[in-house]
């Protein structure tokens, strides 16, 4: 095995409480650094290459079977690999069951020219949305979709929130996700020519009329319980309604957005041929 290092038995070692605080915002962002929890997130890591410092491992587990292929590799400067016991593995984990293998992966957030480099990009934009699963799932489906990239802005919650991260399954590797001040930055989109495009039960526009092709559009999604704030509000060009012929008040956000992306997605990808 490339890169192995010694087993670390005790919860209570130097480099396991260094992992374990990783649990906590303050130290991700003082460090750099963020935990992928289980089999799944860790193979996409790694397929993805996303940079990776070290892959703990529960060595009486047998999981290293389902690593076979990464560990044969040629790759020389890849992740150390540490055998730990169950009781590290519990000590960096949110879960009350864990799966016996985590990363420490390193933050790389894009550069700002992602969001501009594109003559027909798909971005989703966050304003305030505080739930994880929400986050995820809307990551998820930007991938899926086909979107450039994802926008989180100020109020948002934190994209290496193990709950977030667990959400994305994986999607985080395979779109651009970048945190940003919105007051700031969709300004400067709307100068570059992109098209700001809300959602509000008050539009008159359904989603199903408004023209995705051919352009830049940037898709902004609210607060679960608020919406848009009024200060990113003000700076959308356009709102659009999702039409609801049965009974609900409203959809989730991230329903609607999984709507909205994939409408876009419809218009680009699958445009509608009439019969002549």
């Amino acid at each position: 095995m490339r890169n192995l290092d010694g087993y670390i038995s005790s919860a209570s070692n130097p480099r396991v409480k260094e992992w374990a605080k990783l649990q906590e915002r303050k130290y991700r962002e003082r460090e750099g650094k963020f935990l992928l929890e289980g089999i799944h997130l860790v193979k996409e890591a790694l397929d993805a290459h996303w940079p990776i410092e070290v892959i703990a491992f529960d060595e009486g587990s047998g999981v290293l079977d389902a690593f076979e292929e990464y560990l044969n590799g040629e790759q020389q400067d890849g992740p150390v690999w540490i055998p730990v016991s169950p009781e590290v593995i519990m000590k960096c984990s949110e879960t009350g069951t864990p799966q016996p293998i985590f990363a420490v992966a390193l933050k790389r957030p894009p550069s700002a020219e992602i969001l501009f480099g594109h003559d027909n990009g798909l971005v989703a934009v966050l304003d305030g949305v505080q739930d994880p699963g929400n986050v995820g799932t809307i990551i998820r489906c930007a991938a899926a979709s086909g979107a450039t990239a994802v926008i989180l802005g100020k109020g948002t919650v934190d994209l290496y929130n193990p709950k977030t991260i667990r959400s994305t399954m994986g999607a985080l590797f395979h779109v651009p996700v970048r945190e940003a001040d919105l007051k700031v930055l969709l300004p400067e989109a709307t100068a570059q020519g992109v098209a700001i495009v809300g959602t509000s039960l008050q539009a008159a526009q359904s989603c199903y009329d408004y023209d995705f092709r051919g352009r830049n559009v940037w898709l902004v999604f609210g607060n679960e319980g608020n919406g848009l704030s009024e200060d990113v509000s003000s700076l959308v060009d356009a709102n659009v309604i999702i039409p609801m012929t049965g009974r609900a008040e409203s959809l989730n956000v991230a329903m609607a957005a999984t709507v909205l992306l994939f409408e876009a997605q419809r218009q680009r990808q699958y445009p509608t041929k009439i019969n002549s």
